[in-house]
């Protein structure tokens, strides 16, 4: 079923700098994914689903307390995947809600939810498919705070680093894979 990503986010946003914020950051995500797809046709990626799902992939932000991106939700923003898949799967999109619910850092694994006593479902939140995989690091190039800047792999990695060497390994295979 083809999805009009653009009729679902205005559904839950009104315009103003939360929407721009949105829209501007997933569609340079959409751009990237759609590039690697392009460039690494031997991945047989779903072009269509991968510009969908990367342009709500984020969707869950408004329900999250980042006033830096006009954000004034009541949950953590770590939550913003899982509360995004959750309304995702409301519309009839299950395949397009796991891209929401495991693009956070390169994919957080059950143990580290436990063990960093984070605020998300008891569960593994890895990207699995091909495509899952190409939004999440697509994702780790742009930032919601620096709109038109796209990071280089080492300001990613950076990013990723700091939430352990389980992410930071998983990205560098990525980058073999999809640069």
């Amino acid at each position: 079923m083809i999805m009009n990503p653009i009729e679902i986010i205005n559904k839950y946003y009104t315009p103003g700098r939360q929407l721009d914020i949105l829209l501007t950051h997933s569609r340079s995500v959409a751009d990237k994914a759609l590039q690697i797809a392009t460039r690494h046709p031997e991945l047989n990626l779903d072009k269509t689903f991968l510009e969908e799902a990367a342009m709500i992939h984020d969707i869950g932000i408004f329900l999250t307390n980042a006033h830096g991106i006009d954000c004034v939700g009541k949950e953590p923003y770590i939550c913003h995947g899982y509360l995004g898949a959750d309304l995702i799967r409301k519309e009839g999109y299950p395949r397009h809600a796991l891209v929401c619910e495991r693009h956070t850092g390169a994919g957080i694994t059950v143990l580290d939810i436990v063990k960093n006593e984070l605020p998300l479902p008891h569960r593994d939140l890895l990207p699995v498919s091909m495509e899952e995989q190409v939004i999440c690091f697509a994702d780790k190039f742009f930032s919601k705070t620096h709109l038109e800047q796209e990071k280089s792999v080492e300001a990613a990695r950076k990013t990723i680093a700091k939430f352990g060497t389980e992410g930071l390994k998983r990205f560098d295979e990525w980058c073999d894979l999809f640069l």
